[in-house]
Order: C-alpha cells, then structure tokens, then sequence
C-alpha cells in the first residue's frame, strides 16, 4: 500500500484523490473568492504574466489542466483566436461546471473534458501549448501528470506550470500566519469551510519546491526548463519545452 501526502496528513494514494475532489466539490461555488483569499488578489497578475510566458500564436492549440475556474482557458482563447482552440478541462466535475458556465455566460464557447491530469484523452503531439495552474499540488502522481503533458505537447510546444512555491526567507513567517491563522479563518466566514482552506494552505507547504519541480520537468523529458519567481516565490511559473 503506498502513501501520499494530502496537506500535512499521511494517507493512502487511493484515498487523496477522493479527499482532494471532495475539497474542491466545497468550495467550487466559492472558487473566485477562494482565488483572491489565497493570493490577496494576485492572481489577477499572476495568471496573464504565466499566459504571456507561454507565447502562442493565432491558431494554436492550447490544452488547459486543471482548469477550474477558466480564468486561464479565456486569456489563452484571446491569444489563439477563433483560428486556435483551447481545450478546457478539470478531474472535478463541479469545478470543470463552473468554468464551462462562466465562459459560456461571457459568449464563450470552447470544448471541456472532465479527466485525470494522470491519464490524458488527447493523441500524442497534438497541442501547441500544456497549462495547469495551482492544480498541480493537488495531483497524486505529478511526475506522471508531468509525462502525459509531455506526452501531448508538439515538438517545439512548452508546458506551463503556474503554482504556488517556496518563499523568499524574509517572507516565511508573515506568510505562515497568513497561510495557517487568517485564511482558514476567512474560509469559514466567508465559505463557511476552514478545513478546506486549511487544506490548501497545507498542501502548498508540501509541493515541491522551484529547484525540486524544475528537476521533475526534465526527468519527464521537457527541456530548457525554467521558472520565474513573483512575489517573493510566492508563487512561480515553470516552463519546459519539448524539442
């Protein structure tokens, strides 16, 4: 039987992924609160900064992991135009809803797919452009995430990982009260779920670090791997290409 982390707990592999859909079947009607709750707004900044990073073009295809809200899906929708396709997907149904019903209240149309980040439907090099942002601490295997993302790129396409990382150390404990005192508190007054947000909190502190997930990238055989650092590490922006 192996173990996996979910948050600071120990529990079995099979058991974390109904533990981690149970987390975000919470909080999926509070998903844009939660976002601005964790990153005080940020990730307003955070997300256009990793979609100009990814650097694709008119009529490209874009595959977006873990895509929740569609926040991600509708900035990269502006850059591959009606030409391009971006595919928009989550393992979690209520969240995948959410983000499907918001593009669609915004005239947005474009396909959905509920699945595993572990088990891609997609042929292999077929998309332009592989995203997740903030879903990838929450995949049980992410060096297997990782090769299917690999698996689907083109040759010549880039992965991007938009994530929360390690702090700079001058920000570690301002950060640790914020993350373990205030937000499960706001989580339950505003969501009415501390746990959830207790959850997420932990689960950042056991995601790999920048140098951790760079090196991860490339024994799933990306290449050129980089990250860029905002915020003090708060969170940072992977990119790996497969040549």
């Amino acid at each position: 039987m192996a173990n996996t982390h979910f948050g600071f707990q120990t529990v079995d592999e099979k058991e974390k992924a109904k533990k981690v859909a149970g987390v975000f079947t919470s909080v999926a009607s509070k998903y844009d609160i939660m976002n601005d709750l964790m990153s005080v707004g940020l990730h307003r900044i955070w997300k256009p900064f990793a979609v100009g990073l990814a650097n694709v073009h008119k009529g490209q295809r874009v595959l977006d992991v873990a895509g929740g809200s569609g926040d991600m899906s509708k900035l990269f929708l502006k850059k591959v135009g009606s030409r391009g396709q971006v595919v928009l997907t989550d393992i979690n149904n209520a969240m995948l809803r959410v983000g499907r019903d918001r593009l669609l209240d915004e005239a947005i149309a474009t396909p959905t797919a509920q699945c595993d980040a572990e088990h891609l439907p997609f042929p292999d090099n077929y998309f332009d452009c592989v995203s997740i942002a903030f879903g990838l601490r929450n995949v049980t295997h992410k060096d297997a995430a990782l090769r299917e993302m690999h698996r689907v790129l083109k040759p010549g396409g880039r992965v991007i990982v938009l994530e929360f990382s390690k702090v700079a150390k001058p920000l570690e404990k301002v950060y640790d009260l914020y993350s373990f005192k205030l937000l499960p508190k706001m989580g339950e007054l505003i969501a009415n779920d501390a746990d959830s947000y207790r959850y997420l909190a932990e689960s950042i502190r056991m995601h790999p670090g920048q140098e951790e997930l760079k090196q991860m990238m490339v024994d799933a055989g990306l290449e050129r791997v980089e990250y860029f650092n905002m915020t003090g590490g708060v969170v940072a922006v992977h990119r790996g290409y497969k040549l």
